[in-house]
């Protein structure tokens, strides 16, 4: 799936039309604890967060992830958005829950983030 493609199942809303929408996503993601996020993230990985924070850009973009999805409405800090832009980061915001983004992900056969064992 890319990144097009996710907007498209979700109707998310683009915070970022100038990054690239034809990455491929690897997995979908769904944590607020960034520590957590940066032991478990990986690289084109679609990470759901209600943080909005200028970190959550920098955990995306450390772990080279495909994009970052804010639900339910909440609004991504406009110098987050910025630096988001910087890093080509794709920032999606969505009215949807982040258990119904996850529902609509993994019924496309996106899979969650492979566990380590």
């Amino acid at each position: 799936m890319t990144i097009r493609e996710l907007i498209e199942l979700t109707g998310a809303t683009d915070l970022t039309p100038d990054t690239d929408k034809n990455v491929a996503i690897s997995c979908g993601y769904t944590c607020d604890l960034l520590s957590w996020v940066m032991a478990h993230g990986q690289a084109g990985m679609a990470w759901i967060t209600v943080q909005t924070h200028m970190n959550v850009i920098a955990v995306a973009s450390l772990m080279e992830m495909a994009a970052v999805i804010v639900p339910e409405g909440i609004e991504m800090e406009a110098a987050s958005l910025e630096k988001a832009k910087e890093e080509g980061i794709t920032v999606l915001a969505s009215d949807k829950t982040a258990y119904e983004l996850c529902a609509l992900m993994a019924g496309k056969g996106l899979p969650g983030s492979p566990r380590e064992e």
